[in-house]
């Protein structure tokens, strides 16, 4: 079916063609003369017969065209296409301006063929302007969205430091923790946040993993995404931005924290380590918890429940209700039981924190 269609349109164009320019080459000969042949009705004739044959050769390389550029046009991403359509209407419309201002200048047959040349030109050209430049048409609309009028509101953004505007890349683990959503809507965190399509694919995999608890992680992270992109809070953007020369999905948040100028999001210690060392700044979760928790100073005194035994010889474990673990010295012995401690030192990390303690005077008390 595709490849009738080609070959009529080839002769409707060649009939066209023949129209358009045989005429021209019938005046410079001796055909002038003879009307029977130097008519519009035999010029389209030839024109016809002349691309019919052509198209012999070239049908099927056109069919084959036609079927890959479809195939690529339903694996491209809407957004994509949007853009570049948009780039390619606006490249059309300023051919045809162009080409009505030049409508009254008489240039011979050029005048015909001028605005078809301009049309194919500018028509790329819109289109790979809007298609690569999608992204940051894309960051410019959202921008002005989130940008309000208000002076007050303004003023409070700059008091906050150029950080608070910037590109907020999530990472996977951010993502399936969840908290991030929390913090969102509190409205600590402004900018866009931005979520890969390489984390996305990731995230998706883990989704259909056969372990049940990958499965069910993988699919809260889904969850945490819809509810980013419901709830009021910073506007999120998938972008399809890929690194095909790198397989680590962390170097490719890194690379991507660079190209957009933007900040990392995660909770992964060793994602911190890698971008630190990349010179990327990160926003850590558990820096962020670990910041709101109350304050432990050496030399304070707490009532815990020792509930197992440490790594160390003799060490008890305690835990606060905000999880962090207490290692109490000589408290192996007080295990099933509530004690009042005093706290001898606090170790603080990306990976958590971790208070020491040892016993009040040695002794234990019994819940009640």
């Amino acid at each position: 079916m595709l490849k009738r269609v080609v070959q009529i349109g080839l002769i409707l164009i060649g009939g066209t063609l023949g129209v358009l320019f045989l005429p021209h080459l019938f005046s410079l000969s001796s055909f002038t003369s003879k009307p029977v042949i130097d008519n519009p009705y035999v010029a389209a004739t030839l024109g016809a017969v002349l691309l019919s044959l052509i198209g012999l050769v070239v049908t099927d390389p056109i069919v084959n065209f036609i079927k890959w550029m479809e195939d690529r046009l339903l694996k491209t991403p809407i957004f994509d296409l949007l853009f570049g359509t948009i780039g390619l209407i606006v490249g059309l419309s300023v051919a045809f301006l162009v080409s009505f201002g030049l409508s009254s200048v008489e240039i011979g047959f050029i005048t015909s063929v001028l605005p078809v040349l301009l049309s194919i030109l500018l028509g790329y050209l819109g289109f790979q302007v809007g298609f690569k430049k999608r992204e940051e048409f894309l960051h410019a609309v959202l921008a002005m969205r989130s940008n309000t009028p208000k002076k007050k509101e303004a003023s409070d953004a700059s008091a906050r430091g150029p950080q608070s505007k910037m590109n907020k890349i999530l990472d996977t683990s951010v993502i399936i923790d969840g908290r991030i959503a929390d913090i969102a809507a509190t409205g600590f965190l402004e900018g866009l946040l931005v979520v890969p399509q390489f984390v996305l694919t990731e995230l998706q995999h883990i989704a259909d993993s056969s372990d049940t608890l990958k499965r069910t992680k993988g699919r809260r992270g889904l969850d945490v995404l819809k509810r980013l992109q419901t709830d009021d809070g910073p506007n999120i953007l998938i972008t399809d931005v890929d690194f095909n020369d790198v397989a680590e999905v962390d170097l490719k948040l890194v690379r991507l924290a660079k190209q957009m100028n933007g900040l990392v999001v995660t909770n992964d210690f060793n994602l911190n380590k890698v971008a630190d060392l990349h010179g990327v700044s990160v926003l850590n979760i558990n820096d962020l918890a670990n910041a709101v928790k109350p304050v432990v100073i050496p030399g304070e005194e707490m009532h815990v429940a020792v509930i197992k035994d440490g790594k160390e010889y003799n060490q008890g474990v305690a835990y606060l209700e905000d999880g962090t673990m207490i290692v109490i010295e000589d408290g192996r012995s007080q295990i099933g039981q509530s004690i009042d401690v005093v706290v001898t030192s606090v170790l603080q990390t990306s990976a958590g924190r971790m208070i020491f303690a040892k016993p009040k005077n040695g002794k234990s008390a019994k819940a009640n």
